[in-house]
Parts: structure tokens; C-alpha cells; sequence
């Protein structure tokens, strides 16, 4: 087999992965009616979609860490059942308010919420799960395969949803999205030997103490606080593009829901061959996520300056190339050099920095789209995203094993270096303090 989909050779991971991934094509479409839909139906402004999406993120600062809790306590199997059919459940619920014609901005703005709480709970599992299904040898494929799986959903999802608002409505998106989550349901319990309590019981401990444990493991580890400072810089500014594109799309070039809901599956042309290079990668390195998020905030400026739809279309697929590159190997590194025992917390507190900062960032972004036009919110976002990443890299660099240093030949520029191998995970707690 193929070094890119080696993990596919593990029959657990071939169910987990194909279930999981029509249920990405439904979230790919829900997301771009529930703009479409708050933006043109129900006539909402960029700060509205901005408002529905923060609050979309923002039970990743609320709920995220309860989640990592949650999935290194009890069987993520069974805690993952519970979250793909609460979040099926909840897609229904706005199909059903939509075809109705009882839906207004309040509904979406609950219920995106309640999304988020949802996905908060799940992210942790499923990205721990992972680790479960495959050997460690094979995890840095699989995150990357699974990053795969979310980003050919993408592909087609954005595309697919276009027509289908024109053809049959947005409503009935939502109920095809809530439909999509019996697929991982049924592949979850068709799993073989997994699943069952951890190994260390997590219940010796109580709750707040086992969250400042994995907050006092984090924070021991100056590489990873690199890694997730940038990352949250990343997702705060620069990973807006759900609501940027709608933006750019009706204000700037004048298109319908099948030009937008195009840019979103040619955006994911770039973010898939992303996915499949990062797959082919065992070891992931920091040097590449310090300067991918570099220049993912460059390409992003470059891309709020195209003149025509078409050009802005062609150069989202760099754009995300950059962003699946970066992200993958941010996830990866997290994941192989942090130990069992507290990997679903430390993957918890990942999540809730990179996607934390979305609910701060999207309103944001969104008052300079309404302020300034909806070019600046790509300008902004990619400065802010730039400068970020080589703040955190000047500010933390020397304390996590890697160093900047200038090149003059052959081209004048600044070169990362990684200094210090990357730490390898313990099977035992480490002796960390946390009182």
C-alpha cells in the first residue's frame, strides 16, 4: 500500500475514517447554508455571520476542556456515539425551523451554538480515538488522512450545497447534514476491540484537579506552547474563511450560492493536496509550522488583493495547501509527542486555543468587512495571522528548541532552525506539579 494511506490497512481505522467522512460532507454543507442563510434569507449583515459564527466557536473556550476530560475518563466510543447523533439532532432542528418558516437569526444563533457545544465534545475523542485505532508508527498518516477525509468533504460539500439551495432550499440542506451522521454512528459500532475505560483510572483524582493537570503539562512544555500560540494566532485571524468568502463572494464580485459554494470546494483542491503531502510525513517538525503560518498569512493578503473572481478562486489554492499543511502538522506534533495517559485533556486545550479564538476574531473580522470592506477582511486577517506567528516564534523560540537565523546567500532571508529533537511521549505520568 501506498506510504500516504498505509493506516487505511487497519480495518478499524478504514470504518472510522469512511463513516466519518459523509458525515464531513454534510457539515461542509451546513456550513454554507447556515451563512447563506443568515446573510440572504434572512437578511443579516457581515457581522451577523460573523456573530453566528463566533458563537459556533466559542463552546471551544466553554465546554472543550470538560471534553479532553471526558474522553481520557470514559470510552470514547460510546462518548462519540452520544455526540454525532446530538449533533445530527441539532442539524434537524434548523432544517425542520427553516422549511417551516419559523426560523429567524435568534434560532441560528442558538443553535449554532449548540453545534458548538457538540463538536467541543467531540473533537477531543475523536482526535484521541485516533491513536487507539491505529499503532504509533501509523498516527501522524492517520491525523493526516483524517484531515484528508474532512477536506475531500470539502471538495464536494460546498459545490453540492450550492446547487442544492438553488434546487431545493437551504432547509432541506440541514436535514440532509443532520441525515449524514447515521454513517459514523453505524461505523462506530461496527468497530472490534476497542472502546472499554482507560487503563489509568481517572477518577482517583477529581475534575478541576485532573484539568489543571493537563494545563500544568501543557505549560511544561515550551515547545507545544509554541505550537498552540501560534495555532491560536492562526485560527483567531486568518481561519475565517467561512465567512470571508461569503463576503467576498455577494459584496466584492456579486455572485449567487453556487459561485460561493464553488470557492469553497476549490479552496478545498488546495487544503485536500494539502492533507496527502502531510500524509506522506512520519515525523512532523516545528520549523514547518513556524514558517507555514508565515507565509499562509502572506498568501492570505496576496488573496484579498485579486482583482477578479476567478483570480480569487485559483489563489485559495495555496491558500489551502498552506493551511491543511500547517494545521496537520500542528495536530500531528501535539498528538505524537504528548503521552496517553493525558493526551484527550492536552488534545482538548489544543483545540481550545486554535478554535477558541475564533469567537473573539470572526466578530471582529466582520466589523472591519461592515467598517472597511470586505477586502480588509483578508488583508487584516493575514498581517494579524503573520505577525503572530513571528511574535510567538521570537518570544518563544529560545525556551522550545528552535532558533531564527539569517541567511544571506544564496538569498538574503531568515532560516528555522530546530535545535532539540521533538519529545517523545511517556507511557507513565510525568512527575508534573499541580497544586
Amino acid at each position: 500500500m501506498s506510504p500516504t494511506f498505509h493506516s487505511l490497512r487497519h480495518r478499524n481505522y478504514r470504518l472510522f475514517w469512511s463513516g466519518m467522512f459523509l458525515s464531513n460532507v454534510g457539515t461542509w454543507m451546513q456550513r454554507i447554508a447556515q451563512d447563506w442563510l443568515v446573510l440572504v434569507v434572512l437578511g443579516g449583515g457581515a457581522q451577523a455571520v460573523g456573530i453566528t459564527t463566533g458563537l459556533q466557536f466559542l463552546p471551544f473556550l466553554l465546554v472543550a476542556p470538560f471534553g479532553g476530560l471526558l474522553a481520557d475518563r470514559f470510552d470514547k466510543r460510546r462518548l462519540l456515539v452520544l455526540t454525532n447523533s446530538f449533533l445530527g439532532l441539532v442539524g434537524l432542528t434548523l432544517g425542520v425551523l427553516t422549511l417551516t418558516g419559523l426560523a429567524e437569526i435568534w434560532h441560528v444563533y442558538v443553535l449554532a451554538f449548540l453545534l458548538g457545544v457538540g463538536s467541543a465534545l467531540d473533537n477531543p475523542a475523536r482526535q484521541a480515538f485516533v491513536s487507539e485505532l491505529v499503532g504509533k508508527d501509523d498516527l501522524t498518516n492517520a491525523v493526516a488522512l483524517n484531515s484528508a477525509s474532512f477536506n475531500a468533504a470539502r471538495l464536494i460539500g460546498p459545490g453540492l450545497a450550492g446547487i442544492l439551495i438553488g434546487l431545493i432550499g437551504t432547509g432541506w440542506v440541514f436535514i440532509l447534514n443532520g441525515a449524514s451522521f447515521v454513517s459514523p454512528i453505524l461505523a462506530l459500532l461496527l468497530l472490534r476491540g476497542v472502546g472499554g475505560r482507560p487503563k489509568r483510572d481517572a477518577e482517583r483524582a477529581g475534575t478541576f484537579s485532573q484539568l489543571r493537570e493537563g494545563v500544568s503539562y501543557l505549560w511544561s512544555r515550551p515547545d507545544l506552547l509554541m505550537v498552540v500560540t501560534i495555532m491560536f494566532g492562526l485560527g483567531t485571524f486568518g481561519m475565517n474563511f467561512q465567512m470571508t468568502m461569503a463576503l467576498m463572494a455577494t459584496d466584492v464580485y456579486d455572485k449567487g450560492p453556487g459561485e460561493y459554494g464553488l470557492l469553497g470546494s476549490i479552496m478545498a483542491i488546495g487544503t485536500l493536496s494539502g492533507a496527502l503531502v502531510a500524509a506522506r510525513r512520519r515525523v512532523p517538525r516545528r520549523r514547518l509550522i513556524v514558517g507555514g503560518a508565515v507565509v499562509f498569512g502572506l498568501l492570505e493578503v496576496a488573496t484579498g488583493l485579486m482583482p477578479t473572481y476567478l483570480l480569487f478562486a485559483i489563489s485559495l489554492i495555496p491558500v489551502g495547501i498552506l493551511a491543511m499543511t500547517v494545521m496537520t502538522a500542528a495536530n500531528a506534533y501535539v498528538q505524537t509527542t504528548v503521552p496517553q495517559y493525558v493526551r484527550g485533556r492536552v488534545m482538548s486545550l489544543y483545540m481550545m486555543i486554535f478554535m477558541g479564538g475564533t469567537p473573539f476574531g470572526a466578530p471582529v473580522i466582520g466589523f472591519v468587512a461592515d467598517a472597511f470592506g470586505a477586502r480588509w477582511s483578508l488583508l487584516g486577517g493575514g498581517i494579524l495571522t503573520a505577525v503572530f506567528a513571528i511574535g510567538a516564534l521570537l518570544i518563544l523560540a529560545p525556551r522550545s528548541g528552535v532558533v531564527v537565523r539569517t541567511r544571506l546567500r544564496p538569498r538574503p532571508g531568515l532560516v528555522v532552525v530546530t535545535t532539540a529533537p521533538a519529545p517523545m511521549p511517556a507511557d507513565e505520568p510525568a512527575q508534573v506539579r499541580v497544586a
